[in-house]
């Protein structure tokens, strides 16, 4: 396979980051054994329940490498976590945690409709 820019797989994964972040309220782009996506998911354990958030383990998926390119090219970064709040990109595990604990976090949820 060539390693141009928009390759059929990137493409389709960002349909699949697009469509996932517009019909959740909260969702989390996080691999399994990664401790700044369970910092990320603990942070928003705080304020919803596991159900009330999608959160998508790259690595127990067989586009997770597409995915995590797509989310490089929209969100400038391909680290994990990726968390998306109402839409918009919030930040990565640090990000999370601390919009947890100086109170964003919780005002962001309930703006949104999460909580």
């Amino acid at each position: 396979m060539g390693s141009s820019a928009s390759k059929p797989e990137t493409m389709a994964a960002k349909e699949l980051v697009s469509q996932t972040v517009a019909s959740s309220k909260v969702v989390v782009f996080s691999k399994t054994y990664c401790p700044y996506c369970t910092k990320a998911k603990n942070a928003l354990k705080q304020f919803l329940t596991p159900e009330q958030f999608t959160v998508l383990e790259l690595d127990q998926r067989d586009d997770g490498d597409d995915i995590q390119a797509a989310l490089g090219e929209m969100t400038g970064a391909k680290s994990v976590p990726r968390v998306f709040v109402g839409g918009k990109f919030i930040g990565g595990g640090d990000d999370t945690a601390r919009m947890a604990g100086n109170g964003e976090l919780k005002n962001l949820l309930k703006s949104v409709g999460a909580m």
